[in-house]
C-alpha cells in the first residue's frame, strides 16, 4: 500500500490545504494541532480518554440490545404479530437516524462533548419512561426517542479519533469494540436473570443505569481535567486560546513537550454544511460510504435479530418447529398459554456465545486494518460476511447453527470497526460529526429495514432472507474495495 498517500492527495486532496492564515510575527516558529497531536504522543491522558469514552459504547450496546432479548415479552404481553414486533426495532433506529443528522449538525457547530452529554441525558431520560409505558403504542413512541439519544454518542469515538496520533488510531479505535461486546453481554446476562423473575419493567430500567452514571461521571470536575472539547474542533472555530490549552494538559498528563512556536489558526469557514458532503472532491466517497454503512448496519442487525428468531422458533435446517420448552424452566412466563415462544437458559447461553464472537476477530481486524488499509480490509469481511449468510442455509445441528452465528457475529463486527474508522478518517474536522452523522442515519435505514427480513420475511423464506442479507454484503465488498482513498497513515484533514 505504499502508493496509498499518494491516492489520497489525487482523490480528494487529504494532504495539507493552505488557507489564509492569521501570520505570525516574522520568524517565529509556528505549529498545527495536528503536529503538536503527533509530538506529544500517546500516554496516560488517552488512555483515560479511552475508558471514559468507550463507556459510552456500553451504555449504547445494552438500549440497542434492549430489543432482542425483550421482544418475546412484550409479544406476549401485548399479542404482538411478527411485523409488531419488528416495528418497535424499526422505530428505534428511525429516531437514532433523524437525530443522528441533527445531531452531527450541531456537534460541528456547537462541540462534539456538548452534544455527547445532551445523548445521554435525553436517551436516560426516555429509557426510564419506557419502562412505565402503558400501551404497545407509548413504547414504539418512547423506543423511537431513545434511538433518537444513542445516536449522539457517536461524538464519543469522534473525540478518541481527533485526540489519537495518527500511528494509533488503527489499533486504538479497534478495541473500543470491547465496551460494545462488554454492554451486550451485560444484557443478555442481565435478561437471563430479570426477565422471568421481576420482568422486562425492570431489565430497561436497570439497563438505564450506566447511561445515569456516565451522565454523572461528566458533571464532575474531573471530567473538565480528563475530557475537553476536542482541540482539532476548537482551533476550526477560531478558538485557538482553548485549543492550545487543551494541548498542553494533555503534554503535561503525559509527560511530554510541546512543540515550539505558536499555534497557527486555520481561516474560518462554515461548519457543518450539507453540501460539502457531496462537493465534486467528496461525492463519490460520501455516495460508496453511505452504501456501505446501509449494508453493515443491514447485516449487523440482521444477525442479531435472526439470531434471536432462530432461537425463539427453534429453527434448524430450515423448517420451524415447536419450541421446546426448557424442563428447568418453571417460571410463570413460561407456562404462559399466549402464543409467545419465551426464551430459556440455553437460548440466553447461546447468544452468549454468540455475541462474544463480536471480539473473536479483533487481533486479525487490527492486524488487517493496519497493514492492508482499510478497503481491502473491509473488502475481506465483507465478503466472508456474504458467505457465511449462505452458510446458514446448510442443514446442521444447533452446536453448528451456533458456530456460524459466533463468526457472523464476528465479521459483521469488524465491519462496523473499520467504517467507523475509515469515516473518522476520510472527514475534515469542520464536516466530520456531520459526516458521521449522515452516515449513521443511513446505517439506520438498514437496521430499520433488517427487522422485516429477520423476523418477518424469514418466516416465510428463509432462503429467501438470506440470500438477500448476503447479496447486500456483496454489493458492499465491491464498493468497499471501489473506494476513491486509502486513510491509512493520513493525517486528519482540518478543513476543506
Amino acid at each position: 500500500m505504499a502508493t496509498a498517500p499518494k491516492e489520497a492527495e489525487n482523490a480528494i486532496g487529504l494532504e495539507e490545504i493552505h488557507t489564509e492564515r492569521q501570520e505570525p510575527p516574522k520568524g517565529q516558529k509556528t505549529f498545527t494541532v495536528q503536529e503538536a497531536v503527533e509530538t506529544i504522543g500517546f500516554g496516560r491522558f488517552h488512555i483515560v480518554l479511552f475508558l471514559i469514552m468507550g463507556s459510552t459504547g456500553v451504555a449504547e450496546a445494552m438500549e440497542i440490545m434492549l430489543i432482542a432479548v425483550v421482544s418475546p415479552l412484550i409479544r406476549c404481553e401485548w399479542q404482538l404479530q411478527d411485523w409488531q414486533v419488528a416495528l418497535v426495532t424499526t422505530m428505534v433506529f428511525f429516531g437514532y437516524m433523524i437525530f443522528s443528522i441533527v445531531l452531527g449538525f450541531l456537534a460541528d457547530r456547537y462541540g462534539r462533548w456538548k452534544i455527547l452529554l445532551l445523548s445521554f441525558l435525553w436517551a436516560a431520560y426516555f429509557s426510564l419512561l419506557t419502562s412505565f409505558a402503558p400501551s404497545y403504542i407509548w413504547f414504539v413512541f418512547l423506543r423511537a426517542m431513545v434511538g433518537g439519544g444513542v445516536s449522539g454518542h457517536a461524538q464519543g469515538l469522534i473525540i478518541k479519533t481527533e485526540f489519537l496520533p495518527t500511528k494509533y488510531r488503527g489499533y486504538m479505535l479497534p478495541l473500543s469494540q470491547v465496551f460494545w461486546l462488554a454492554g451486550s453481554l451485560l444484557i443478555i446476562g442481565l435478561a437471563s436473570v430479570v426477565n422471568p423473575t421481576i420482568g422486562w419493567r425492570w431489565l430497561i430500567r436497570i439497563a438505564s443505569i450506566p447511561s445515569i452514571l456516565l451522565i454523572r461521571c461528566f458533571l464532575t470536575p474531573l471530567h473538565f481535567q480528563f475530557i475537553p472539547e476536542s482541540a482539532r474542533y476548537s482551533v476550526s472555530t477560531g478558538n485557538v486560546a482553548a485549543a492550545l490549552a487543551t494541548l498542553r494538559m494533555i503534554a503535561k498528563m503525559n509527560g511530554a513537550a510541546m512543540p515550539e512556536g505558536v499555534l497557527k489558526e486555520p481561516a474560518k469557514g462554515r461548519r457543518g454544511r450539507f453540501k460539502d458532503l457531496i462537493h465534486p472532491k467528496y461525492l463519490r466517497t460520501t455516495l460508496q460510504i453511505w452504501i456501505i454503512w446501509l449494508g453493515i448496519a443491514f447485516a449487523y442487525y440482521g444477525v442479531i435479530l435472526a439470531s434471536a428468531e432462530l432461537l425463539q422458533r427453534d429453527l434448524v435446517c430450515g423448517s420451524a418447529a415447536p419450541p421446546v420448552q426448557d424442563p428447568g424452566d418453571d417460571s410463570e412466563e413460561s407456562r404462559s398459554p399466549c402464543h409467545c415462544r419465551l426464551f430459556g437458559p440455553a437460548a440466553y447461553q447461546t447468544m452468549i456465545i454468540s455475541t462474544v464472537g463480536e471480539i473473536a476477530l479483533n487481533p486479525l481486524n487490527i492486524l488487517g486494518i493496519n497493514f492492508l488499509g482499510r478497503r481491502l480490509s473491509l473488502c475481506i469481511t465483507m465478503g466472508c460476511t456474504a458467505l457465511f449468510f449462505l452458510l446458514l442455509n446448510i442443514c446442521t445441528s444447533s452446536a453448528g447453527m451456533t458456530g456460524f452465528l459466533f463468526m457472523l457475529r464476528a465479521l459483521v463486527s469488524a465491519n462496523f470497526n473499520t467504517i467507523y474508522i475509515y469515516t473518522a478518517e476520510v472527514y475534515p474536522t469542520t464536516m466530520r460529526a456531520l459526516g458521521m452523522g449522515t452516515s449513521g442515519s443511513l446505517c439506520r435505514v438498514g437496521a430499520m429495514v433488517a427487522p422485516f427480513i429477520s423476523q418477518v420475511l424469514m418466516s416465510a423464506s428463509f432462503v429467501g432472507a438470506l440470500c438477500l442479507f448476503s447479496s447486500m454484503c456483496v454489493v458492499c465488498a465491491i464498493s468497499a474495495f471501489t473506494l476513491p482513498i486509502e486513510t491509512k497513515g493520513v493525517a486528519l484533514q482540518v478543513c476543506i
